[in-house]
Order: C-alpha cells, then structure tokens, then sequence
C-alpha cells in the first residue's frame, strides 16, 4: 500500500513533536528493552517479510477488503465501549455500521457505512478504562504483543471477548483469523515504520503513549492537527 506524502509528513511531525512525552512512563526500560529485541528478531525475520509477500502478492483492493472485514468485526467491540462510555448514540452509529457492512457490504469487506455518512470509530475496553478514571500505568513491550501498558492489557482482554472472532467455536478457524488480522496489521505499517527516526525503542514507545492518550481522550483538551491526523491515518486505508 503507497500512503499520501501529506499523510506520512503529518506523521512524522507528530511523532517529532511528542518524541519525550512517555520518558517518565517507563521504570521498566532495561527489562523492555529486553523484549523488544526478542520482538525485533522475530519481526525481522517472520513477520516482516510475510507481510511484505502479502502486500507484494494480493492486489490492493482485497488487502481494502480484508482491512474492512476485520473493522467491521470490531464494531461490536465499538458498540459495546460506547455504550459503556455513556455515549448510546455514537454506539447506535456503531452497531449500524456492523448491520450495513455485514449485510450490504459483503460481509464487512466494503465499507458501506462510511459511503452513507456512518462514521467510522476505534474503541477498546482500554479506553473505556481511560475514560473511567483508571491511569495507564507504565510502558510494558510485551513478548509478541509489542507495546502495552496494564490498562491496556486488561481492557484487550475484555475487547477480545467483545469482537466478533470470540464468537467463532471452531477453534482453528478462529487460530487462522487471528493470524490473518496479525498479518493484515502489519502489512498496513510497513510503511509507517519508515518513517522511525533515532533509537527505534523510544521512538515506538513515546508515539504509542501519546496514541493511547489521544484515544483515551477522544481528542478533548488536545488541539493538535497533526494528532488528528495521526488518528485519521491509523483508521483510514
């Protein structure tokens, strides 16, 4: 996937910008940075290069399509965090886009909702925590898992019961989904990680801490183009 010039400029800037925001959220740097060269190896070795055979193989319309299906299955997990969040009309708007791109949309592979004025969100039990009052705790580079903070870690337990592929009985086809949305994830930042100046542990760190405090935050009392774009970029194709 070839990204917008603009977009990749608008990213690289807001990283720039909050390059230092995580520093005091990591008391557990030498032990991270630890399972981030483990992580890296793996990457680097596996993950990576069978992205790049995905990207290099399936035609861009069917990557668009595999993105969707998987955004579609997380509107139910959307629905349910709005809904917690004290916000019944933006999980209508959710649980909408689920019914129209599950029906419509062939499964979730076109995205219907967004072409009739259903607007796309990205919510988590993570967030909902945010929202709550619960704090993130410090920066954790889990092994695989890449970057986590505790809330996160126990909000992704409960979004992970809330998504659609929970519901799956069949327990390799549900292995073989997971693993399609592992590769599918990687695949649409390959060319994100270009964009990663000076020591690539910080760099990941402090931009996915600034990330979770956006979405926690929905934007409220942060005024910041380049954030906003950062957003549009991680939900948009």
């Amino acid at each position: 996937m070839k990204l917008l010039n603009k977009k990749n400029l608008l990213l690289l800037t807001l990283f720039i910008s909050f390059h230092s925001i995580a520093s005091n959220h990591d008391p557990f740097e030498d032990f991270n940075r630890t399972i981030w060269a483990f992580n890296e190896f793996l990457d680097d070795n596996i993950a990576k290069p069978t992205a790049e055979i995905y990207t290099s193989i399936t035609p861009q319309f069917i990557e668009h399509g595999v993105t969707n299906f998987f955004r579609n299955l997380n509107e139910l997990d959307n629905t349910a965090n709005q809904l917690l969040q004290g916000k019944p009309m933006l999980a209508l708007n959710d649980f909408s886009r689920f019914i129209v791109n599950s029906t419509i949309g062939i499964a979730g592979f076109i995205d219907v909702g967004s072409n009739i004025g259903l607007e796309r969100h990205d919510e988590d039990f993570g967030q909902t925590l945010g929202y709550w009052g619960v704090s993130t705790g410090p920066f954790l580079m889990l092994p695989i898992l890449g970057p986590s903070t505790p809330r996160d870690l126990a909000g992704q337990s409960v979004s992970s019961v809330l998504g659609g592929t929970f519901a799956i009985e069949e327990t390799e086809a549900r292995l073989a989904l997971t693993a399609l949305d592992a590769l599918e994830t990687r695949a649409r930042y390959l060319d994100v990680e270009t964009l990663i100046i000076g020591d690539r542990y910080s760099f990941i760190r402090d931009s996915y801490m600034q990330y979770q405090e956006f979405e926690t935050l929905n934007g409220e009392d942060q005024v910041d183009d380049f954030v906003d774009d950062m957003d549009d970029f991680l939900l948009d194709e």
